[in-house]
This record gives C-alpha cells, sequence and structure tokens, in this order.
C-alpha cells in the first residue's frame, strides 16, 4: 500500500524493543520474562517462527496459520493501548479534505517490518476507507480490534476455459466476490491467501476502527510485489455461462465483477507513526 513508502527505509525496526528470548538461558530472571511475554511478544515470537522460511505464494502449513489466528483472535485493543477516544479515530471536519468531501486521513502504527513478515495496525475514523487492492503472493492476518466496519473482497475468477464469458475490450479483469458483510468486533480474525479467501479487498468503517494486520512476506517492490488498486468498471455486469447453465448474469451482479487497475487513489491520506508500548 502507500504506506509501504514510508516504511522502506524502517525495514527491521521496532519502535518498541520487541526482543527473542536469550536462547537455552535457564536463568529464574529469563524464565520470568517468558512468563510474563506480553500478547504482542506472543504475536511477534509467533511470526518469527512461522514466517522464518516464508516465500511469495507459499502458503504456512495450516497448523502454523491457526497458531497465528489463536493469538489474534485473543487479542484487543488494550494490548497496544489504545482507545476509540484517541485522535488517531477523530475526524477532522476543519481539514481541507474533509471540505472536499473527501474520506478521513488513517493512522498506521508500525510495530514491524522485515523480509518476512509485517505487524502494523491501521486506525480508521468514521467513513475511513481503505480502496480496493491486492496482496501479490501474501497470507494475511486481519484483526478488528474494535469498530463496525464494511468488508468487500474478491478473488480473480478462476481459468475459464470451460467456461463462455464476453470479455471485454481493454485491462478489465473478472472477479468474484468473496465477502460482501459488516463486522463488528469481537470476531474472529479474517485470513486471506495468494490466490483465495479474497485477496483484493476494501474497507469502510462505519464508526472509528482500528484493524491489527500481519502480512506474510510483506510489500516489497524490489521483489515484484507491487500494491496495486482496483476500481469496479463501468462495463455492465459480466455474463458467465458454465456447462449450458448462466452461472452469472445481470441479476448477478453481486457475485461477479469487473475490475480494472488504477493509479493510487489521491483521496488515500495515511500517517505512519511508531509503536509505543503501552505503559503498565
Amino acid at each position: 500500500m502507500v504506506i509501504e513508502r514510508n516504511l522502506a527505509s524502517q525495514k527491521g525496526k521496532e519502535y518498541c524493543e520487541l526482543p527473542s528470548e536469550p536462547k537455552n538461558s535457564k536463568s529464574k530472571k529469563s524464565k520470568r520474562r517468558q512468563r510474563k511475554a506480553s500478547p504482542v511478544q506472543k504475536l511477534y515470537e509467533i511470526c518469527k517462527q512461522v514466517f522464518a522460511t516464508a516465500r511469495p505464494g507459499i502458503v504456512p502449513p495450516a497448523g502454523d496459520v491457526e497458531r497465528i489466528r489463536s493469538v489474534l483472535d485473543e487479542m484487543r485493543e488494550v494490548d497496544f493501548g489504545l482507545s476509540p477516544n484517541m485522535p488517531f479515530f477523530k475526524t477532522t471536519t476543519t481539514s481541507a479534505g474533509a471540505a472536499a468531501g473527501r474520506p478521513p486521513k488513517i493512522t498506521y502504527i508500525h510495530l514491524h517490518l522485515c523480509d518476512k513478515f509485517s505487524i502494523g495496525i491501521f486506525c480508521l475514523p468514521p467513513s475511513g476507507i481503505i480502496p480496493l487492492h491486492n496482496h501479490p503472493g501474501m497470507t494475511v492476518f486481519s484483526k478488528l480490534l474494535f469498530g463496525t466496519m464494511h468488508i468487500k473482497s474478491y478473488d480473480w475468477a478462476p481459468d475459464l476455459t470451460r467456461s463462455q464469458v464476453r470479455q471485454p475490450p481493454g485491462g478489465a479483469r473478472l472477479a468474484k466476490v468473496k465477502v460482501d458483510a459488516k463486522f463488528t468486533a469481537p470476531c474472529r480474525t479474517s485470513i486471506l491467501y495468494p490466490a483465495d479467501g479474497g485477496n483484493m479487498h476494501c474497507f469502510t468503517a462505519l464508526t472509528a476502527c482500528a484493524i491489527l494486520d500481519v502480512m506474510g512476506p510483506p510489500y516489497s517492490d524490489p521483489d515484484g510485489r507491487h500494491c496495486t488498486y482496483y476500481l469496479h468498471s463501468t462495463l455492465p455486469a459480466p455474463s458467465v455461462v458454465d456447462n449450458g447453465g448462466t452461472v452469472a448474469g445481470e441479476d448477478d451482479s453481486d457475485t461477479y465483477a469487473w475490475l480494472e487497475e488504477t493509479e493510487n487513489p489521491k483521496y488515500l491520506d495515511v500517517d505512519v507513526v511508531p509503536y509505543s508500548c503501552p505503559t503498565k
């Protein structure tokens, strides 16, 4: 996403120390640290293990996916010292963007970024939007920490060599809706995969929201993992015919859609801020 440009010079840095426990340490002090590991520390340590051999397009084993998901499912905003009353989640009505009717600014709290994975939190005021974008070759975990948001996600339509599709001119591609629903915290962590699960998604905040994101591997322009944004084409709803029966037609525009690549949305305004450990 747009935030990757701001993070490019910060790879490998964490603004809040997330140190690994010393190997083979038998000291009482080390054991006390292990017992008192924060939820954030646990998440970091598990991600280090699961994504140690991460490669684009390779999904971690199902057991490892569930390890990350089980930790995320239990996490709440208090684990990060967040509250809906913080400035991140307020709509600034006096800004030029608000006056022009644009969505409010989004804040991204950067916890960790390395070549293997990234951890961060998107803070959206009401009406905040993360536009439709993809995650090439990536496995992504998204945990709604608080708030209510609408999520719509797509996967590219499967190989249609056995189907008949009227392909439109230009670069539009056929996509199938995976999720189109409202979510309210607490809810289960959503997972998307390189080719399934809604690899392209967009978020619209219905209230103030915080979304914890874990991505492995992360975006990387040098490695060809670019973030691409999409718009719904103005073309008519696709007509898809398979084995002589209509799968989707004009009455099923909520099932399939033509998507076209677009430039980075000009209205997308994201501030990247460092993570500060909650004071205990």
